[in-house]
């Protein structure tokens, strides 16, 4: 793609879609613009239109995509609809963003995948990747500085009604994929494998605590990774005090982040341990240094800097983040979390590949 604008349409005209669109034309080094919207609910559709300027507002995705002629889809529907919605996306020649989670399955985001080796591209928003903190941790991590990652806390207790679950989309297999640990959980999961990589081993309970849902409202993880590290890990709906709170235990530091729904240079903690006092010295010239760079513009994690990424991205004709190995690997871990609580015993990647019940669905069903 050349300099020139990126079209963007936006399919689904909720919550995220009004709170977020912005962010895809805010001042930045690409130039974009909304040119439609798609929304079955006519009300919700005109509000959007009227509040970021489309000219074009659709109630069909295949018109939106036939005489609108987007180069970039940002899907913000419920997660039932992702699958079909971007394969019809790639298949008209548009790249697509979709909000969390990208598919129902594992399954489904393989199809999705074999469709977009691009260009048109396939990207999640994991916004949270792309805050100041997050790089500096990065930076650090794989410099050394840190020393190797020992133990890992990746806690998601949030609070969400009966009202929250009584939506009809939600809190069912065939259409959320889950509960929190799906639909709330999963950024703070994504988080922590962007620091830590591949896990290898999950030991999981899932619990129906206190909702009336078909799914889960809290579950609870023990996850091993590749390089020896270990983690925690809580996803919750239950918790009347909400926090997101992610802890790393390294040799020679211990790095925390509490936050709520995006985190600030000043929600980061860094205590070293006895003797190295250098390390608070190497964190601070590493957030100094992600307020220097591209990389991590702003202090607050959030939508704009991965969305300016992204439309880079599209302009210079490569893979926009995060790629689909790396949203395939998210994915992976509450499907894993989700089999081995079901089983009641630890399971491996293996647990979960093709030909596996909880490689077609988070609830383990098969399809059909």
């Amino acid at each position: 793609m050349t300099d020139e604008e990126i079209r963007i349409a936006v399919v689904g005209t909720g919550d995220v879609a009004m709170d977020h669109a912005a962010a895809l034309t805010s001042q930045g080094p690409v130039r974009a613009r909304i040119v439609a919207a798609a929304d079955t609910d006519r009300t919700r559709l005109d509000a959007f239109l009227a509040k970021h300027g489309a000219p074009a507002g659709y109630d069909d995705l295949d018109a939106l995509l036939e005489r609108s002629h987007p180069d970039l889809v940002y899907l913000c529907t419920p997660p039932g609809l992702h699958r079909d919605q971007a394969l019809a996306c790639l298949r008209s020649g548009a790249s697509v963003l979709v909000e969390k989670p990208p598919a129902l399955s594992l399954r489904e985001f393989d199809e999705i995948a074999a469709a977009a080796s691009g260009p048109p591209w396939f990207a999640t928003v994991f916004q949270h990747r792309f805050g100041r903190g997050q790089a500096a941790l990065k930076a650090l991590a794989s410099s050394g500085v840190l020393g190797r990652p020992l133990l890992a806390v990746c806690h998601t207790t949030w609070f969400r009604d009966q009202s929250y679950f009584d939506v009809p989309w939600r809190g069912r297999w065939d259409t959320e994929g889950g509960g929190p640990t799906m639909g709330l959980g999963i950024h703070q999961m994504d988080m922590m494998l962007d620091l830590l990589g591949d896990w290898t081993e999950v030991q999981a309970i899932t619990r129906t605590q206190a909702r009336r849902t078909q799914t889960e409202d809290v579950s609870m993880a023990h996850v091993s990774f590749a390089d020896g590290a270990l983690a925690s890990v809580v996803n919750s709906s239950l918790s009347p005090r909400q926090e997101s709170y992610l802890r790393y235990d390294f040799e020679y530091a211990t790095v925390e982040v509490t936050h709520l729904y995006g985190y600030r240079d000043e929600d980061w903690r860094v205590t070293p341990a006895p003797g190295y006092d250098h390390v608070l010295t190497e964190w601070r010239a590493a957030m100094a240094g992600a307020r220097d760079t591209a990389s991590a513009v702003d202090s607050r994690s959030g939508h704009r800097e991965q969305f300016a990424k992204v439309l880079t991205s599209l302009r210079d004709g490569t893979p926009p983040p995060v790629q689909l190995a790396e949203s395939r690997r998210t994915l992976s871990l509450v499907a894993a979390l989700y089999a081995s609580g079901a089983a009641g015993h630890p399971v491996k990647p293996s647990d979960v590949s093709p030909g596996t019940p909880f490689y077609d669905s988070m609830g383990g069903q098969r399809p059909g």
